[in-house]
């Protein structure tokens, strides 16, 4: 999933359209409180912001972004009319990954999420997750609690991976079925519970840190003081 953060709505609009046209799930947000709120719901793969917008600027947003741990290894790209090398030294010092001045061309902006994709994709790859006595390694494929390694199912593996990745924002059932097993899994969300439950078992006091959030779904928490309510 992309978002884009602009409010030019013909630039928006045709941003949108050229982006899912090549395949790619996109969201364009006018206002930096509307952005913020979806982040806070599901945080998305690439970030695109515009500079110059209304209630605070894209570089305030991006320092939020940075600043947030769920969202800190976002890949962001910055979209602005500011074309003067001081604003691109600007917004990269301040943590964007990438910067693409208007009118910009729908190839060179496809090119350059892609780039950005990849980059994220090995990223992820070998990134470390740590949490109090809780560890995961991606890059190994392995789980350990006080340095004792726990036997998890590759689902186990990757729903945990997804909580902590998100650590502090509440996911949705219907967000970890999507992630975890993908979109056309046909199952109910009554799975996401058995696995939720199966995976506190093995973690022992470290599951706590998978929190429930009744109504809503479960929240990854500090390890030392999670709680399954």
């Amino acid at each position: 999933m992309i978002y884009l953060l602009e409010d030019d709505r013909n630039i928006r609009d045709f941003t949108v359209y050229a982006v899912q046209s090549s395949g790619y799930d996109i969201r364009g947000f006018a206002l930096p409180s509307e952005f913020r709120a979806a982040v806070q719901k599901e945080i998305p793969d690439v970030a695109l912001l515009d500079i110059m917008l209304p209630e605070e600027d894209g570089l305030s947003v991006l320092r939020w972004l940075r600043s947030t741990p769920a969202t800190a290894d976002l890949p962001i790209m910055m979209l602005t009319a500011k074309s003067t090398e001081f604003d691109k030294v600007l917004g990269l010092d301040s943590g964007a990954d990438d910067y693409l001045s208007k009118p910009f061309g729908v190839m060179e902006l496809l090119s350059r999420i892609r780039a950005l994709l990849r980059r994220s994709e090995k990223h992820e790859a070998e990134t470390e997750l740590q949490s109090g006595s809780l560890y995961l390694s991606c890059s190994r494929h392995c789980v350990t609690v006080s340095g004792i390694q726990v036997g998890l199912t590759c689902k186990e593996f990757d729903l945990l991976a997804l909580l902590m990745r998100n650590q502090g924002i509440v996911l949705n059932r219907e967000r970890i079925l999507q992630t975890v097993w993908g979109y056309d899994y046909a199952g109910e969300s009554r799975t996401v519970d058995v696995h939720i439950r199966t995976l506190r078992a093995k973690l022992g006091d470290a599951g706590n840190a998978i929190e429930t959030v009744r109504g809503v779904g479960y929240r990854f928490v500090t390890a030392e003081n999670g709680g399954t309510e």
